[in-house]
């Protein structure tokens, strides 16, 4: 069997030490839109994203790419007990907890193991969970994350366990929207993310999409960026925690649609995107830091 549960679940995948500058901070904020709008190389707001001064402030999901930002290769699929390739994968979901506010550089080391393995029936679901820390053993930030992986499922197993976020019955608190350019996934690879899904036409028709499709993180880093903007007063460090799941697909060049509905302390967000309207984003939240609820 391709997937063995019994091999991958608690397996470690392994720790990688990594760094990040301001210079790749600011490389991620204008791969997920910021700076893009006119007037934005002007506005104070979109500046605190594209200016490396001591306004410069970090979206947490940063986090999430800031350990394979300097990656030039497709990223590999060598998890224990899985014997996959990387035209059965898309994004499943993905969480980030941080515990303080990201410095605008650093070092950090992430350590990184597989929790769970679902069997969908067609597909299985692989979850994978890591925390970074610092360089005097101080825990700067957890993520989760989860792949679905196309044909490997249907041997019998735990199918998981589902976690909704249901948005309030009345109008949202903020709507926002988002157009992505037609070079939005070219650039964001720029964030270390190879996957030849999002820039070869070739490779994306083989995989069962018309044309290639933007990264997942690309339209998860959109929605935070936006939803910090509309009610979080554009202060990146306003965040502790993220999360959401890749309900459909987005093509370079659409535009994401967002409503975000403030319960306290979290923000719950929808996001969709084309004509007619499909989900982007679904089971979408917000944590806000302490300071700020």
């Amino acid at each position: 069997m391709p997937i063995d549960p019994d091999v991958a679940i608690g397996a470690e995948v392994g720790s990688r030490t990594f760094s990040w500058s301001a210079s790749d901070v600011l490389l991620y904020h204008l791969g997920i839109g910021a700076g893009s709008r006119p007037g934005d190389n002007l506005a104070p707001a979109a500046l605190r994203y594209t200016l490396d001064d001591d306004r410069l402030r970090v979206l947490a999901s940063f986090g999430v790419v800031a350990p394979t930002f300097h990656e030039t290769d497709p990223p590999p699929l060598d998890l224990p007990g899985c014997d996959i390739n990387l035209a059965q994968v898309v994004h499943g979901s993905q969480e980030i907890h941080v515990h303080a506010p990201i410095p605008t550089a650093g070092e950090a080391t992430l350590s990184t193991r597989i929790t769970d393995v679902w069997d969908k029936g067609k597909a299985a679901v692989i979850w994978q969970e890591g925390t970074a820390t610092s360089p005097d053993g101080e825990n700067l930030w957890t993520v989760r994350s989860s792949i679905f992986v196309k044909g490997e499922g249907g041997w019998g197993g735990d199918r998981g366990a589902s976690t909704p976020v249901l948005a309030p019955s009345r109008e949202p608190d903020a709507t926002a929207s988002f157009a992505t350019t037609p070079q939005q996934a070219l650039l964001y690879r720029l964030c270390g993310d190879r996957n030849p899904l999002h820039a070869d036409p070739g490779f994306a028709k083989a995989a069962g999409f018309p044309a290639p499709i933007l990264h997942g993180l690309c339209t998860y880093g959109i929605v935070l960026r936006e939803v910090v903007d509309a009610l979080l007063d554009g202060d990146a460090g306003a965040v502790s925690a993220y999360r959401a799941r890749f309900a459909g697909v987005v093509f370079p060049g659409e535009t994401i649609r967002i409503r975000a509905w403030d319960t306290g302390e979290q923000i719950v967000v929808d996001a969709t995107v084309g004509d007619p309207e499909r989900p982007a984003l679904a089971d979408c939240q917000v944590t806000k830091a302490s300071r700020v609820r």
